[in-house]
């Protein structure tokens, strides 16, 4: 079938990370946000105009990244690395995925297609020179994952244009992002097991080892717990009782990272952690159980006189 490989580029499957739209929505929503007029319609046109967005930025991603993924062991039969698409093809199949998601974007409303525009500069940012930050240590994830931010506002404003989100809950969504990009490095650089080989794959692992990728995991989970606090203080101190079990979900992550041969390298297979799976819909639940409740004794922690005994 002479287009099986042009899907396969389009890599499809992958929408499933696109579950990380869902937070904004849901904060939005928890903030007393209304759901929009036709909001099932909206939906629906959003999630095909992330998921035309990001197989655009996964297309131009496989084509220019031909030359290393021979050198990994598992992206090496890709079809780009093959020779089963023509320079012609791609370009054309990236063109027409941007257009149709541009176009959906432009259905929902303004705020919306600017951070679809944003999701694709970004895929240019990472994947083009003279730029191309995927090669560059530490750039590498953080740029990546600012496709947190935009995913969580691509999820926003499907529920507003109107009101832009808190900074705290943006950046601890880039942090949190930037936590499981740097876990997927640490378990590709593990699974290779040669820092020389690596380097051929991804040029960023030529300053990388084990150590620096485990101390900037600490970092970005650190940055993302303190400002998910600081969101929780100034809009719902309920939030806080999630604090101990966010940071069990970043060692659950980082211990399926250390594992041989990780899924951490493939987070579209992560919907087969059953365990992980269901302690996410958990946590989902006591989010959505907190923003109806009022706990009188957890606003002590918001006084700023002093405490008489």
């Amino acid at each position: 079938m002479p287009y099986a490989p042009y899907l396969e580029l389009a890599r499809i499957p992958h929408w499933i990370k696109n579950i990380l739209v869902l937070p904004g929505i849901l904060i939005a929503l928890m903030m007393g946000l209304p759901m929009p007029p036709s909001w099932h319609v909206i939906m629906l046109m959003a999630l095909f105009a992330v998921g035309f967005a990001a197989s655009a930025n996964y297309v131009i991603n496989e084509w220019l990244d031909a030359p290393f993924d021979k050198y990994h062991p598992l992206k090496k039969d890709r079809p780009s690395v093959t020779g089963r698409v023509s320079r012609g093809g791609v370009y054309l199949e990236y063109a027409l995925l941007c257009v149709a998601s541009l176009l959906l974007a432009a259905q929902i409303n303004r705020m919306f297609l600017y951070n679809v525009v944003w999701l694709l500069l970004m895929g240019v940012v990472y994947n083009v020179k003279p730029l191309r930050t995927k090669e560059k240590p530490y750039l590498d994830v953080l740029s990546e994952s600012v496709n947190n931010i935009i995913r969580f506002m691509l999820g926003w404003s499907t529920i507003t244009s109107v009101y832009l989100p808190s900074s705290s809950i943006l950046i601890s969504y880039w942090m949190g992002g930037a936590f499981l990009m740097a876990v997927k490095r640490l378990a590709e650089y593990r699974y290779i097991g040669d820092r020389d080989s690596a380097a051929l794959y991804r040029l960023s692992f030529k300053s990388y080892t084990e150590e620096k990728l485990l101390i900037s995991i600490l970092f970005y989970a650190i940055v993302s717990i303190f400002f998910w606090g600081v969101f929780l203080v100034k809009y719902k101190i309920e939030f806080i009782i999630s604090v101990p079990f966010f940071a069990l979900l970043f060692c659950w992550y980082l211990k399926l990272g250390l594992r041989e041969n990780s899924v951490a390298q493939r987070p579209e297979s992560l919907y087969k952690e059953y365990g992980l799976l269901s302690y996410c819909v958990f946590l989902v639940a006591l989010l959505l159980v907190l923003t109806f409740c009022e706990i009188e004794a957890l606003h002590t922690f918001l006084r700023t006189d002093l405490i008489s005994i």
